[in-house]
């Protein structure tokens, strides 16, 4: 994915969490599934970001940004904020 596309998928990933939360926060319990998909939006997010970070820097030291790929979420949600 170039950068345009993967700026595109999170705004719409973003779009759609605060959708589930808005939902979620207007009901006192929210459905597992909402929660479920709510989480796993998060991961999804995350992984994109770091992508699109992947692909700056590969591109500001003057390498190929697509070389960058995907990392697992396992490793994306291990990072420090």
């Amino acid at each position: 994915m170039k950068n345009p596309e993967i700026l595109h998928r999170i705004t719409e990933m973003a779009e759609e969490e605060r959708r589930l939360r808005g939902s979620l926060g207007t009901r006192r319990s929210g459905g597992s599934a909402e929660r479920s998909r709510l989480d796993e939006l998060e991961r999804e997010l995350d992984q994109c970001w770091d992508l699109l970070r992947q692909r700056r820097a590969k591109s500001e030291f003057g390498q190929d940004p697509d070389e960058a790929h995907t990392r697992p979420q396992s490793l994306v949600e291990g990072y420090e904020s």
